[in-house]
């Protein structure tokens, strides 16, 4: 590989895979949605001779093919993710993750792409049915977000059945580390203790997740991108750690972790509506590992750790409003 995009490359998993990338050695054209304001999200104070940000969008099909030229991979990581807002806004949510994905795979087969990695997620498999989850595992669409990613995935499939694109469906689990919302159960909590609260704001903690610190789902989509490509083309491949743990028993890990003697209690905007909670997440990643010899380096308490020296430095802190529930 050469010259590769990230679309989503401002967001959270995005920037860490655009440093990641630039690292390694690469050319990245990195995409960060327009605005007016010219604000590059997460990509803000990467200098790098290697790195092109562009500004646009990716529902519209004409940018995507300008995005696309002369590019060797294209990662496409830009999503609506927020659960809570898909249940307000779940037409944004088409438009974005269905169209946006459909713009890239029509843009990756005119411009002639190696290689496209769609990003998924384990949200697609909804509450375990069996345990560890596998690539084979039933999709079960228990949230307007999960349901659009799975109409994404189709989308992507699709191409490669009909058209032959190069196109691998990467599917991380619970991804959490530096820069990720504090919609999420993990920067809520440590912004909160971090903020001197002792009474956190919290969901449902009885679901269990299988969480990825960020580096390692970064290392996760380079292993495939770098793998032959056809033993990844046309797959859908997950990458987890195998090892589930409660949002109760999270929370109390971080606060021990931060030296913190907090109460919980349920903030009813917190919670999904029961159907649509995801209850158990446990994933495989025997594929990928198969494929690529790649291995979580992370535990989760040193992934944590890792996060909450990120989120304490107050240059970081003060970019979050903790007392304020982001959907």
């Amino acid at each position: 590989m050469k010259k590769v995009l990230v679309t989503g490359a401002d967001g959270f998993i995005g920037s860490h895979l655009t440093r990641l990338l630039l690292g390694e050695g690469y050319v990245v054209r990195a995409l960060s949605q327009y605005n007016s304001f010219n604000d590059w999200g997460w990509l803000e104070g990467i200098v790098h001779p290697g790195l092109e940000v562009v500004c646009g969008d990716v529902r519209d099909p004409d940018f995507c093919r300008h995005i696309c030229r002369d590019v060797d991979t294209a990662f496409h990581l830009a999503a609506l993710i927020a659960i809570p807002y898909s249940y307000v806004a779940p037409d944004s949510y088409v438009d974005t993750n269905i169209k946006g994905t459909l713009n890239m795979c029509q843009a990756a087969r005119d411009m002639g792409l190696r290689q496209l990695l769609v990003t998924s997620t384990s949200e697609v498999y909804g509450t375990a049915l069996e345990v560890p989850i596998t690539e084979k595992h039933p999709r079960q669409p228990q949230s307007p977000y999960s349901a659009t990613k799975i109409g994404a995935d189709a989308i992507a499939m699709s191409f490669y059945n009909a058209f032959e694109l190069p196109v691998t469906i990467v599917r991380p689990f619970n991804t959490y580390g530096p820069c990720q919302s504090a919609r999420a159960i993990i920067p809520t909590i440590i912004t909160q203790i971090a903020s001197g609260v002792r009474e956190i704001k919290v969901g449902d903690l009885t679901p269990t997740r299988d969480f990825n610190y960020v580096e390692d789902t970064a290392r996760g989509f380079l292993a495939i991108a770098r793998a032959e490509i056809d033993k990844v083309a046309g797959q859908e491949i997950n990458i987890a750690t195998g090892r589930e743990v409660t949002m109760e028993h999270t929370l109390h890990t971080i606060a021990r972790l931060m030296g913190a003697d907090v109460d919980w209690v349920v903030d009813p905007q917190r919670l999904r509506p029961s159907k649509s909670e995801v209850r158990r997440l446990l994933g495989s990643a025997e594929k990928l590992r198969a494929l690529t010899g790649w291995e979580p380096r992370f535990t989760l308490e040193q992934g944590l750790q890792k996060t909450i020296e990120w989120f304490t430095d107050p240059n970081n802190l003060k970019r979050y409003k903790s007392n304020i529930y982001n959907q």
